[in-house]
């Protein structure tokens, strides 16, 4: 059965999104790490020049959108396994929602903040 707050329909579909989100943040964070070795003295036109390109941005959005994906299972594993009726009572369920609608909400916001800052002006 799948659970409505799960990211997709199994744990292998959780566990392999959660696999290569991770190496499209491991690919971006070298890249960012690549270019400020290569570019030691880096001022803002540089930065913006760096940043601005279509495929850079494209690089970022997948970034982006690979960290939700990857917080979103990740504390959805550590609420349902930590938040628990055993562990916490009969308030667990209500704990463990609040806890994914705070969860959601920051995720949210971190999206169209990200957005308009990539592809704003």
């Amino acid at each position: 059965m799948k659970s409505a707050t799960s990211f997709s329909r199994s744990g292998l579909s959780d566990w392999l999104i959660q696999r290569v989100s991770a190496i499209i943040l491991a690919a971006y964070t070298v890249w960012l790490f690549g270019f400020f070795i290569i570019n030691s003295n880096v001022d803002y036109a540089t930065w913006h020049a760096f940043m601005s390109g279509t495929c850079m941005r494209i690089f970022t959005l997948m970034a982006l959108l690979s960290f939700v994906a990857h917080a979103w299972i990740g504390m959805w594993t550590v609420f349902t396994d930590y938040l628990t009726t055993s562990q916490m009572g009969r308030s667990a369920n209500v704990v463990r929602l609040v806890a994914q609608i705070v969860m959601a909400i920051a995720l949210f916001v971190v999206i169209v903040w990200g957005i308009q800052i990539i592809w704003g002006n």
